[in-house]
């Protein structure tokens, strides 16, 4: 199993900054895949940015350039550094981790959300 608590959402103005932490625990090693999702009021959840085990990180055509994802050397912080906030990315943000599954397939594991409000 593993768990994710994301922290540090909040309010801030457009144009400036926040970091998401989301902090990982349980059975990390096995971990392949980090990501960050989010999800405004009245839309599907999106993507955001992801980080695999391997390989590059990957962002959103919207967040390219300002928002930035990264993990901590033990690999059990999750981080989302944005920066030049703007009122569209006013959503829930979810921390998603993904690793591979006895089946052959993967588990998914969500955290439980935190909101990002900006105001314009």
């Amino acid at each position: 199993q593993v768990q994710l608590v994301e922290s540090g959402g909040g309010l801030v103005e457009a144009g400036g900054s926040l970091r998401l932490s989301c902090a990982v625990s349980g059975n990390i090693i096995s971990i392949t895949y980090m990501g960050w999702y989010r999800q405004a009021v009245g839309k599907q959840r999106e993507l955001v940015a992801t980080i695999p085990s391997r390989g590059t990180t990957n962002y959103a055509d919207s967040v390219k350039g300002r928002f930035t994802i990264s993990t901590n050397n033990a690999k059990n912080t999750l981080y989302l550094q944005m920066n030049s906030l703007k009122s569209e990315d006013t959503a829930v943000y979810y921390c998603h981790a993904r690793r591979p599954s006895a089946a052959g397939a993967f588990d998914s594991y969500w955290g439980q959300g935190t909101q990002v409000t900006v105001s314009s």
